[in-house]
């Protein structure tokens, strides 16, 4: 490598810190929506490949200067949206550490640091949520390919239970059930599409989105055959937790696999205060969650953990005459469908070496005690009712009519001091606070608050009529 390709990293890395810098510096403050649409940030690129390159700091500068007015301050304190973290210092440095180092995560031998690190990350993960101790742990791009990772062990495990040879493919195993509350999450509907287990049949569910066990109950007795049971730790809307300890129970009783969807909930485990709402979770034999959102490191960062390695392995594990691998030790790429990757589970061990158990406790606890203050204030506010039990992190708000509330949903969003998504709940149109960022503090809450009730004002919602 010659002095000017040096000169280029040197250069282009000082240009990528320093636009870097400049956004971390102001993302606390600046409006949370983006200025530009995707329309006006294009107009602002060049559209045509140029026949001639261009020096590396000058397309960082262009870069840069193309995109931050189409950016959205999801690092901001007061982004509620789409469960949707912020970014710890250490986990944020690490994941720069991981693009310079660039390494292939995919095998203990040619990547040993990297793949070493991941290992410990895995280990410290299944000790604070309360999981068995040896669970296989896969770092995916998402909730959504961890929720695939550990439904296609599911899958092939109960088929193996059965008789089959998942090996031989679907076509030559019996038919898999695959059952789930009414409000399960997209992420694992598409996840059971993609394993081939198909839509998963719900069995029903209460007013805040917890599998009903009695439906449950009813819908395995109905059958019989392989059954794989998706449970949910943080209903999207409610963030309500399903009974964990009654509905592994009736799963048991069938012989089923329970997979739990945890993308933010999981990390309730972590919290003494918290555990009521997972008494029974780690009983399951399998668990998706992802980093970005409750443990605030980069994107992309699912984990994905079955209790029985072995399972997992045998599922994801991939096997080529050129593959380096040492028997009776899982690499990387036996534990997620992925051969080749970054080196995700580095950011995750950086944000725990960071904050240590007390410190993921503080942060999981926090997140609670800013969700249940917005709901304390939003509902000091006239004419605005928040819809679930706040038992977590999640808070739905709504007006009288739902043309109302979802005006109230695009005012806020164009004001830019906070900004929440809408949706619609229990058949009305709701505004979603999801609190996710570990900078979401009182003073955050007391402006996310304030700006409600300026819009509120604007909209003239609670106003005496006439």
């Amino acid at each position: 490598m010659g002095n000017n390709t040096h000169d280029q990293y040197r250069t282009a890395l000082d240009r990528a810190h320093a636009h870097a810098q400049q956004w971390l510096d102001t993302v606390a403050e600046r409006p949370v929506r983006p200025e530009l649409d995707a329309d006006g940030v294009l107009a602002r690129l060049d559209r045509a490949l140029p026949e001639q390159g261009t020096d590396a700091a000058a397309v960082v500068d262009e870069l840069a200067e193309a995109a931050e007015p189409g950016l959205m301050a999801i690092g901001s304190p007061r982004f509620y949206g789409f469960v949707m973290g912020g970014t710890y210092p250490a986990a944020l440095a690490a994941d720069w550490l991981v693009s310079a180092w660039d390494q292939n995560t995919g095998s203990r031998q040619p990547t040993p640091a990297t793949a070493a690190v991941e290992e410990v990350a895995g280990d410290w993960l299944v000790d604070l949520l309360g999981l068995r101790a040896g669970s296989g742990v896969g770092f995916a791009t998402g909730a959504t390919m961890a929720n695939l990772s550990c439904l296609v062990v599911a899958r092939d495990a109960v088929i193996r239970a059965h008789g089959a040879d998942p090996a031989a493919g679907l076509q030559q195993a019996p038919p898999v059930r695959f059952l789930a509350g009414d409000a399960v999450h997209t992420s694992v509907v598409l996840a059971g599409r993609l394993s081939g287990l198909g839509v998963p049949i719900t069995v029903g569910a209460d007013d805040q989105g917890r599998i009903d066990v009695a439906g449950l109950e009813r819908a395995l007795d109905a059958g019989e055959g392989p059954a794989v049971v998706a449970l949910q730790a943080g209903d999207v809307h409610s963030g309500c937790f399903d009974d964990f300890a009654a509905a592994v129970e009736v799963a048991r009783r069938a012989g089923a696999w329970v997979h739990v969807d945890g993308a933010f909930g999981l990390w309730a485990a972590a919290s003494p205060r918290l555990e009521h709402l997972v008494r029974g979770l780690a009983d399951a034999d399998s668990w998706a969650t992802d980093a970005h959102k409750t443990l605030n490191v980069p994107y992309d960062c699912g984990v994905a953990i079955v209790r029985d390695e072995a399972a997992m392995t045998a599922s994801l594990g991939a096997h080529a005459a050129y593959l380096p691998a040492v028997a009776s030790i899982a690499d990387p790429y036996d534990h997620v469908p992925e051969l080749s990757r970054r080196a995700r589970g580095v950011p995750v061990w950086a944000a725990l070496r960071s904050l240590g158990r007390r410190g993921v406790v503080d942060l999981v606890d926090g997140l609670a005690d800013a969700a249940a203050a917005l709901a304390a204030g939003f509902a000091e506010i006239p004419g605005l009712e928040v819809l679930n039990d706040v038992v977590f992190t999640q808070v739905c708000l709504a007006t009288a009519d739902d043309a109302t509330t979802a005006a109230l949903g695009e005012w806020l969003r164009a004001e830019g001091t906070a900004w929440a998504s809408s949706s619609t709940w229990q058949g009305r149109t709701v505004v979603r606070f999801a609190v996710s960022n570990h900078g979401t503090d009182a003073e955050a809450v007391r402006r996310t608050v304030d700006a409600v009730r300026r819009g509120a004002l604007a909209l003239g919602i609670g106003a005496p009529a006439g």
